[in-house]
């Protein structure tokens, strides 16, 4: 019996979930969200991203990035800079960098600890087949997934 569409996409929703609620309760060890750590992970990944950037790059409208970044700002994680224009850009400070850090570090055991009853052939094949679905057949030759698509105007926007 093979498996429906719809019971596939429950699979993906709900360890996607489990994968949410469990990052979350082990970074709070560290005194971030799982989102305060992705917005981290992703400002050290594009340090030029614009506040919509970094928003879409989260999962976030924009005001939900704004918000978030501005609470950031005041627990010493990131730091506001100017931009282009009138744009303002945000970058890591030490503590953010080092938070970053140390938020890896416990994502990589999480994930380990999920992934765990897999082979890494398993995992390799998995991950080549999400990929494949994520960006619509289109293989790349790293074998990684494309990052997310930006709209026109993404990374250079002055938002």
């Amino acid at each position: 019996m093979s498996t429906s569409l719809q019971e596939l996409g429950q699979a993906v929703k709900r360890l996607q979930n489990r994968h949410h609620h469990a990052l979350n309760s082990a970074l709070q060890q560290i005194g971030v969200s799982l989102v305060q750590w992705d917005a981290l992970r992703h400002l050290d990944q594009r340090p030029e991203a614009s506040l919509h950037d970094l928003a879409q790059l989260t999962f976030q409208t924009d005001q939900a990035f704004g918000t978030l970044a501005g609470r950031m700002v005041e627990r010493g994680l990131i730091e506001r800079t100017p931009g282009p224009g009138r744009a303002v850009r945000h970058r890591l400070t030490e503590r953010g960098r080092q938070v970053r850090q140390e938020g890896a570090e416990i994502v990589e055991r999480v994930l380990a600890e999920s992934f765990a009853p897999l082979t890494a052939d398993q995992r390799d094949t998995l991950g080549g087949l999400l990929n494949r679905l994520l960006t619509g057949g289109e293989e790349r030759h790293d074998g990684q997934a494309q990052p997310p698509e930006l709209p026109a105007g993404g990374e250079g926007s002055s938002r």
